[in-house]
């Protein structure tokens, strides 16, 4: 009895201890503008977090964009369902499919090159408070697109507006470039032991 109720001391000591530190954080983390945040990595859940920060973001009543690069040979859960919102979410699926799939680097470039100017429309007005360029990393990997010139549109996007990045294999500019950057780790995926993309869990 003794001993918990020890443990239950040190335990308050040290969140009040940790409390103090993060409230003098939070205190000190003035700044408010448009962030760049980048998902990369091997992992699964880049698409699928970008697409949690935009269900967030209409919560809040901000309206968003969505350009889909490489993707788009078949519909998937979240373009079904952010389809229900049009006044809230302007979605674009630009793409063909993977480029395994496709199979034609210059059609490839010619539709990432055709997403950039609807991704461009999104970054140029004020009333959008969120896009999300799905697979973008992955068109500048193969070098669809100049990555000086993505990050220069980026850069001139309204004050508050923020940006997410998704795809694997992130360009170190674009890595240096953004605010928050989240590499998602492959540990164990389902594939591997044979078993089928499926719905609702990889689309």
């Amino acid at each position: 009895m003794t001993e918990s109720i020890e443990r239950d001391a040190r335990h308050k000591a040290r969140m009040a201890r940790k409390k103090a530190l993060i409230d003098e954080k939070i205190a000190q983390a003035q700044d408010e503008y448009g962030l760049l945040l980048v998902h990369s990595g091997n992992g699964k859940g880049k698409s699928s977090a970008a697409f949690g920060m935009l269900a967030r973001a209409l919560g809040h009543g901000i309206k968003a964009g969505v350009v889909q690069f490489i993707k788009g040979a078949a519909t998937t859960g979240e373009e079904a369902f952010f389809r229900r919102f049009p006044d809230e979410v302007s979605y674009h699926v630009m793409g063909e499919g993977f480029t395994w799939e496709t199979q034609d680097r210059q059609r490839d470039i010619d539709k990432a090159q055709q997403a950039w100017e609807v991704a461009r429309g999104l970054l140029n007005d004020p009333a959008i408070g969120l896009v999300v360029l799905d697979e973008l990393n992955i068109a500048l990997k193969y070098g669809y697109l100049e990555l000086d010139a993505v990050l220069a549109d980026i850069e001139a996007r309204p004050l508050l507006q923020h940006v997410v990045v998704t795809g694997r294999g992130a360009l170190p500019g674009m890595l240096e470039a953004a605010d928050t950057v989240t590499e998602m780790g492959l540990v164990k995926h389902a594939f591997k032991a044979g078993v089928k993309a499926q719905k609702g869990v990889e689309y």
